[in-house]
């Protein structure tokens, strides 16, 4: 390790690292706008010059490494100098009134920097030109008359997110940002990630929802997580009087890094449905307003009544806490003979989690250091979108992708080989890669020869399974997928669907479920979303019991409807994918008078006098990793 001196302290610090990251690690303050940590260094905005012995010119700290010996002066006259010029530059180019601005007062690094050098007011007069403001977007406005050009959200959306919306347009003092070479931004290739407005600087980029509803400091900030895809992506929750005001980046969370999706940072905000905040029972052909006890009377009578001809079903977006609880009540406590969850077991396959070695499961971590992937029926895009920035931004540089997929996979056009492959065929294509692998010898198929190359030549492959190969594949297909991983040393990552699939496999919940022949069904819903099959489904059952958050078809149908509360409403632990366990908090408490779902199964396991431990974590075994 180096070691240089910064302001006359002797410092050791990481070779290879720039000026402005060994300042940062010992707490020495270099004001900056353009760098960002996650980014590559750009040194476009000169506001972190220093004075470097031995350098005539002041350097950016962003981008010149340290070397050993190295003394760097980051407070003098000169330094100061340069930056109140920069910054007198900046406010000077374009509107910068931060009396209007919605970051303003905490939230914007331009204004920080400003009063951090004492200046009250701009030495340049603006030239009061306006620039274009695009409004066309439904979560977000971008206002270029407070873009200070540092290229903050293009390279966030090129290097984290690999979707290269954004770019500039025009030169010198008439360039500004643009979507697509000049699109609108609401019609653009924008896929509403969000991360462009989280990295910027000022107020050019801001969300709709979130606009003068509270800066950072008039918000608690509360750790948690998503819950929509497995994942299991870390955010931060900004909360003010018990009202979600915006959700943001928790840059420190291992899975994801910082980056989330529409679902994670956006959707919560634009709820439609209605939401259930009393327990409801059906009297004389209509559901009408009851007392929790009644309903939970009403509940246990009947599954008592119907026990061997029940079915429970529940969703895997709660936390384990209720996975396991709910699997112990109906399971061992009730003899239920359908407990399962809502997913039906369609992204696992027996046979691969079963032959499936520890040693060749994959993480996120090698999705994001993969020079070579063999993508087999999953859409990553879609269903796991920041596993897929992870696979989007290496392409097509530094990672080769062979996709065995369908057609209108969004990831077809940036495919080096795409093979043609569902049910039956995917045996063959299997086990023709794996001996294009394993020998020299060239199949009469172009496109299997060439990624069998890609395979065999990749210093660290990676097949990602989704739940095309899952819900199709046999134990033969299966098989020859495990043989083809061996053959090119490659690992497996297996896509499970909600957040807490992999733990609701861990307790068995992973079966499909059939309702013929059922009496009552019980439905723990949480703030999960039903498909219209599942109503279909349960019609022709006499008794259906849902809690639920909001209203639905389902919950039209049923019995006995209990209020839920959101997934910012009640804490847990989470199973991702990779078998990382993470904890959530609440961030928000519920609606006077809702319970939690754990509570109405201890009230109900009460009323059916059946012994019900909360013991969760032993059920998981060693799925856990680290």
């Amino acid at each position: 390790m180096p070691t240089i001196t910064i302001d006359g302290q002797p410092l050791q610090v990481p070779s290879g690292i720039t000026v402005l990251r060994a300042a940062e690690m010992h707490g020495i303050a270099i004001p900056k706008l353009c760098d960002f940590e996650h980014l590559t260094p750009y040194g476009g905005c000169r506001l972190c010059v220093v004075e470097v012995q031995g350098s005539r010119m002041l350097q950016t700290s962003c981008t010149i490494p340290v070397t050993e010996g190295m003394e760097v002066l980051t407070d003098t006259p000169r330094v100061r100098r340069a930056r109140r010029l920069v910054l007198g530059m900046l406010f000077g180019e374009r509107n910068h009134f931060c009396m209007f601005c919605q970051v303003s007062g905490g939230d914007c690094d331009l204004q920080d920097a400003a009063l951090a050098e004492g200046m009250t007011h701009w030495p340049i007069q603006p030239p009061w030109k306006p620039y274009l403001v695009d409004a066309s977007h439904p979560y977000f406005v971008l206002d270029n008359n407070r873009c200070i050009l540092c290229r903050r959200c293009v390279r966030a959306c090129d290097e984290l997110v690999g979707n290269r919306t954004w770019g500039m347009a025009s030169r010198g003092a008439e360039t500004i940002l643009t979507a697509d070479n000049g699109l609108p931004w609401g019609e653009s290739s924008c896929i509403k990630c969000g991360t462009c407005v989280e990295v910027c600087p000022t107020g050019a980029l801001i969300e709709r929802h979130s606009a003068y509803q509270g800066l950072s400091a008039q918000t608690e900030a509360v750790p948690g997580l998503c819950v929509g895809c497995s994942v299991g992506c870390g955010l931060t929750l900004r909360v003010r009087g018990n009202r979600l005001v915006r959700i943001q980046s928790r840059w420190e969370a291992p899975a994801n890094r910082g980056l989330l999706c529409e679902e994670g940072r956006l959707r919560p905000f634009y709820e439609t449905r209605q939401r259930l905040d009393t327990p409801l029972v059906r009297r004389n052909g209509s559901l009408q307003a009851a007392t929790w006890k009644e309903a939970w009377e009403r509940i246990a009578g009947e599954l008592r009544a119907s026990a061997e001809k029940t079915a429970a079903l529940i969703s895997t977006r709660l936390p384990a806490e209720n996975l396991a609880a709910f699997a112990r009540l109906f399971r061992e406590g009730l003899h239920a003979p359908m407990v399962a969850c809502l997913e039906e077991g369609y992204p696992t396959h027996p046979a691969l989690e079963r032959d499936l070695t520890p040693e060749r499961r994959a993480t996120l971590e090698d999705l994001r250091s993969a020079d070579g992937v063999l993508l087999i029926g999953a859409d990553l895009v879609n269903r796991h979108p920041v596993a897929g920035f992870f696979l989007k931004r290496n392409l097509p540089e530094k990672t080769r992708l062979i996709l065995c997929a369908p057609s209108d996979n969004p990831l077809s056009g940036r495919a080096h080989v795409r093979l043609e492959a569902s049910g039956a065929a995917m045996l063959s294509t299997l086990r023709a890669l794996s001996k294009g692998v394993r020998t020299a010898i060239l199949s009469g198929d172009e496109a299997i020869s060439k990624a069998a190359g890609i395979l065999k030549s990749s210093r660290a492959p990676l097949i990602v399974i989704g739940r095309g190969f899952t819900g199709e594949a046999d134990e033969a297909s299966v098989a020859a997928l495990l043989e083809l991983a061996g053959n090119c040393g490659a690992k497996i990552l297996l896509l499970y669907g909600k957040a807490n699939s992999r733990a609701a496999l861990a307790y068995g919940l992973q079966t499909r479920f059939a309702t013929e022949g059922m009496q009552a069904a019980f439905v723990l819903l949480g703030d999960d979303r039903p498909g219209n099959s599942l109503a279909r489904r349960l019609r022709e059952v006499p008794f259906v019991a849902v809690q639920a958050a909001w209203h639905s078809e389902l919950t039209a149908q049923a019995e006995v409807v209990l209020p839920a509360p959101l997934w910012t409403e009640q804490g847990g632990h989470y199973l991702n994918l990779e078998g990382r366990l993470q904890e959530a908090r609440a961030a928000l408490s519920p609606p006077e008078g809702i319970h939690t779902t754990l509570e109405t199964l201890q009230r109900l396991a009460l009323l059916l006098g059946v012994p019900l431990s909360l013991e969760w974590r032993a059920g998981l075994g060693d799925l856990v990793i680290g």
